[in-house]
């Protein structure tokens, strides 16, 4: 059987890939003060304003675990507020606070600094076309819902 090379493997691509586009948006993650684990919570917030902890799991696809100290970083920030469900005493739910929505106002910064980073002048030999970038969001979507699907078969 021969060898499969490093620069062969999808799966490693990506984990380049998304390491370098982390580092890339970095700059506007530290202008807002988060990381980008906490970030992500906060996207969800920002479309959702409320939702039960394990609904931000499920939209994250992470586990309680994970998300719940991630909640508890932002709950001290100042950002979000935990409460249980009037519905089901079991249930936590994480809502924004004003602090948190004001955030969310200027969150574009983001992004940002991921265009500039993408569309660089002075790399202009090295710019990548942001409708490709658009086209491989879609492709990794698809492949991402593929692979799940079959694993959950």
């Amino acid at each position: 059987m021969g060898k499969i090379r490093l620069d062969d493997h999808l799966c490693f691509a990506l984990y380049t890939a998304s390491r370098a586009i982390i580092a890339a948006e970095r700059p506007g993650l530290r202008e807002l003060g988060l990381t980008y684990p906490q970030y992500l919570v906060m996207l969800v917030l920002w479309e959702e304003e409320s939702v039960p902890i394990g609904r931000l799991g499920e939209r994250l696809q992470l586990d309680s675990g994970t998300v719940s100290p991630l909640v508890r970083r932002l709950e001290s920030m100042g950002h979000v507020e935990r409460h249980r469900s009037p519905d089901d005493e079991r249930s936590t739910i994480v809502s924004l606070t004003e602090s948190g929505a004001a955030l969310g106002e200027k969150s574009d910064c983001v992004m940002a600094a991921l265009v500039d980073a993408l569309t660089d002048p002075v790399e202009s030999d090295a710019d990548f076309d942001v409708d490709a970038a658009v086209e491989l969001r879609a492709a990794l979507h698809q492949l991402s819902d593929v692979l799940r699907a079959n694993q959950a078969r």
